[in-house]
């Protein structure tokens, strides 16, 4: 028996997307936990103060899964069989349900008076210092942290997926985890870091846009301004240091209403990261308008890229032998 290859990757993509809003993120055995150690053991090896270094790292440890996906996208893509699979690594590679729990766990924390508690909680969202964050600090880190991983964790893998199948799902999902590993500017990582996080720009750029487009869209449904959200994204995205990041916060401040970005702090050194939005600041109950947003971008997402995935020669297909 056999299926058409575009039918089962929008399936199993579907598939992969509902067990992550069901289940959330595996429990045990995370194949992208595995692929972060295996990243962080060759790194002792392939470690050198050089961008040349840091370029044939990330060559390897990208190459590696998306060949791997290409493989299994020859074996399988007109099997049924390969539905099942596009479904476990969708899941494995998307990462929506996990987003909006951490979102929720700092919400409830502020909202109970728990300050310090949130501290700690909203550091599994973002890499900034929190020991002395307001609560309004950390509300907004909260939102920004909401915004941008609805594009970095499910927005870009969908978008891959779509367009790439099995390699694109696992390549992005490499590429995005070498950046968190090593994308930073710190002394250890400014040069061998550079590959990684230039890639991983490069990587977001459309999946950013599209993000901030659905975001626009979608405003009106969590009582926003998709004007707002157009023009945040617009006047004031370049502001932000990152150019994916920068877009698709400011797209949900403009459709929020509030003002996000400013001055934060990594680890003692303070780095502005510009004003995006024009409206009131953030306050606790922003944190559940910015998780219903996320919620309905994502699905509108996953939509679209299934939709684009069963036109028939929109999407990509792996070389066969004639």
């Amino acid at each position: 028996m056999t299926l058409p290859s575009n039918t089962v990757s929008a399936v199993g993509i579907g598939l992969g997307y509902l067990a992550d809003a069901v289940l959330g993120d595996p429990q045990h055995w995370h194949p992208v936990a595995g692929f972060g150690r295996l990243a962080a053991a060759m790194e002792k090896h392939s470690y050198a103060d050089r961008r040349s270094a840091g370029l044939l790292h990330v060559a390897v440890l990208t190459g590696l899964p998306a060949g791997t996906g290409l493989l299994f996208e020859r074996a399988v893509r007109r099997h049924p069989a390969g539905v099942p699979l596009v479904a476990v690594v969708t899941w494995a590679v998307v990462g929506g349900r996990s987003l909006r729990r951490e979102a929720a766990s700092v919400q409830s924390r502020l909202a109970a008076g728990e300050l310090q508690a949130a501290r700690v909680a909203v550091r599994n969202l973002v890499g900034r210092d929190t020991e002395d964050a307001t609560q309004q600090k950390v509300a907004r880190a909260t939102v920004e942290s909401v915004a941008e991983n609805t594009s970095d964790a499910v927005v870009a893998p969908l978008f891959w997926g779509a367009l790439a199948g099995l390699p694109g799902l696992l390549g992005y999902r490499a590429v995005n985890t070498l950046d968190a590993m090593i994308g930073h500017r710190s002394p250890r990582y400014l040069r061998f870091g550079w590959a990684a996080a230039r890639l991983d720009d490069v990587v977001n750029w459309l999946p950013a846009r599209l993000a901030a487009l659905l975001t626009a869209a979608i405003a009106p449904s969590v009582a926003g301004s998709a004007i707002a959200a157009w023009r945040a994204w617009r006047q004031d995205a370049r502001q932000h240091p990152s150019p994916n990041a920068g877009v698709v916060e400011a797209a949900f401040a403009g459709a929020l209403g509030v003002r996000l970005g400013g001055t934060n702090s990594y680890q003692g050194r303070a780095e502005e990261r510009g004003v995006l939005g024009d409206g009131r600041p953030v306050v606790v109950g922003d944190i559940a308008r910015a998780v219903r947003l996320s919620r309905r971008v994502s699905a509108a997402a996953l939509a679209l890229v299934i939709g684009i995935r069963l036109v028939p020669g929109t999407a990509w297909r792996s070389p066969s032998r004639s």
